[in-house]
């Protein structure tokens, strides 16, 4: 790697450890504290190292000095002395000093505890988001607005608005037991699946942050499932998913940033080695009697990966959004199973259910609408493309939407 990327990429992988394990010493009362020894870390970092040189080994650089800074705070604050160290302290086993530990075990279970604080219902599922990649993920407050697509100023009123809330509420940042993985779990793995997808599809044209917020996701998931008492079905259904999702990744856009829909992608793009894995998750989330939603979407993302147009694969998924429509209705799930539907049925049933659902603000809708008129009523077909159009958000998707409806126009 070079020089220039060295401390950005520390800052992405270490941050978010030590500003954990800082964090579940603390509590959450304390979490600027936390964040403010990590970043003067990183800053004494930028400036020794720039004169220095980079030390050989600068991740363990960065946590002795990440620990002594932290002791020297506990040194000259007084009130942080008096009143949190005295309970940092007996939490310690009454140690004479505290001491900070940034072992591998004790970053996990420090990164798992703020999993299950972070993602607290106390907040709302955009802001759990928000300050799941700021502190879960060491992302800057202006790459998250990039990722938003909005300023940066929003971003930062919103992620100290969810810190206060989880103070207000006086959450603890402690191990899940076995009654709040229960009760917990499912919020959890929510708020995990919207920020997976907050990369997946969103709207921002800059590919490699979208990326990483996927990975980011994917690691957190991870995460729950090398920790025995988190590692449930739901949870490896949910990273089968991300893993079958992530396959198509480079797959999705052309080298300007152009969708390039399903049935034109370029499977040789399609990343196997993340087929397989999504496949070996599937098979541990087969394992007891629990059926989520995460099951039957991976289920469906799983045939997906297989490009061969048969009626085998799209009864297959129609059944699964079927079962899934069943279990939690969703406007969206229903839309796209209508495109299964066309598969299996053919058009005009599909068109048949797909008007049922009147979701007149969606661009999905209209263009799904396009796709199914398409031969049978090209002049009607135009018209959802147009409207499409006129709703689509993205520079990307209006693209996609012209181009069908010029096609079109040219027959």
């Amino acid at each position: 790697m070079e020089e220039s990327q060295l401390l950005p990429n520390l800052f992405r992988t270490e941050y978010r450890k030590i500003v954990s394990v800082l964090c579940y010493l603390f509590g959450i009362e304390n979490i600027e504290i936390a964040e403010d020894i990590t970043s003067d870390t990183f800053l004494a970092a930028t400036e020794l190292w720039s004169v220095k040189g980079i030390p050989e080994n600068p991740a363990a650089w960065l946590y002795t000095v990440a620990k002594n800074k932290t002791k020297n705070y506990l040194k000259r604050d007084t009130l942080f002395e008096q009143k949190i160290a005295v309970e940092v302290k007996h939490n310690a086993d009454k140690s004479e000093e505290i001491e900070i530990d940034l072992s591998n075990k004790n970053i996990f279970d420090s990164q798992l505890a703020m999993i299950f604080t972070v993602c607290n219902p106390v907040n709302s599922a955009e802001a759990q988001i928000a300050l799941a990649l700021n502190l879960l993920c060491g992302f800057a407050i202006q790459e998250i607005a990039d990722g938003f697509i909005t300023n940066r100023e929003v971003i930062y009123k919103r992620i100290n608005r969810a810190k206060e809330k989880l103070k207000e509420a006086n959450i603890k940042i402690e191990q899940p037991d076995n009654n709040e993985i229960k009760n917990r779990l499912e919020n959890v793995l929510t708020t995990l699946y919207l920020l997976f997808s907050e990369g997946y599809y969103s709207v921002s044209q800059n590919t490699t942050l979208r990326k990483d917020v996927c990975a980011e996701a994917m690691r957190l998931t991870y995460l729950l499932i090398e920790n025995p008492a988190t590692n449930l079905p739901p949870v490896n259904a949910l990273l089968s998913l991300m893993c079958f999702h992530s396959s198509r990744f480079d797959a999705r856009t052309d080298h300007n940033g152009e969708t390039i829909l399903y049935h034109d992608q370029d499977e040789t793009l399609w990343n196997q080695e993340l087929i397989e894995k999504g496949a070996y998750f599937l098979a541990q989330a087969s394992k007891g009697n629990v059926l989520s939603k995460y099951h039957l979407e991976a289920g469906i993302a799983y045939w997906h990966t297989q490009k061969e147009d048969s009626a085998v694969k799209w009864e297959n998924i129609l059944q699964l959004y079927n079962q899934l429509l069943i279990l939690e209705y969703s406007p969206i799930a229903a839309l796209n199973r209508t495109y299964a539907l066309a598969k299996t049925n053919g058009k005009q049933k599909a068109i048949s259910e797909a008007e049922k659902l009147n979701l007149n603000d969606n661009h999905f809708y209209y263009s799904l609408l396009g796709n199914l008129y398409t031969d049978i009523d090209n002049k009607k077909a135009v018209t959802h493309f147009e409207k499409a159009w006129q709703l689509a958000k993205s520079a990307s998707d209006k693209n996609t939407i012209m181009q069908s409806i010029k096609s079109l126009k040219e027959l």
